[in-house]
């Protein structure tokens, strides 16, 4: 995107233009989504982290029927 200023334009719309040309592509938005996203867990890290909950909630429902929780 190549943005230049017209003849007789002021430097305010030049960056008016701009902006909305930006704003138009798309571009920001790609960037704030990017920004944030989070990698996929791989198939080892997601089968450990099912193994670790499922221990944790035979370990509460031990304690629930012992009675110390």
């Amino acid at each position: 995107m190549k943005i230049q200023k017209q003849q007789k334009e002021t430097s305010q719309s030049l960056v008016y233009r701009f902006t909305k040309a930006v704003q138009k592509s798309g571009v920001l938005i790609e960037a704030r989504k990017r920004r944030f996203q989070e990698r996929q867990k791989s198939e080892n890290l997601k089968k450990r982290a099912a193994l670790v909950k499922i221990e944790k909630t035979k370990k509460f429902e031990k304690l629930k029927k012992l009675g110390k929780i």
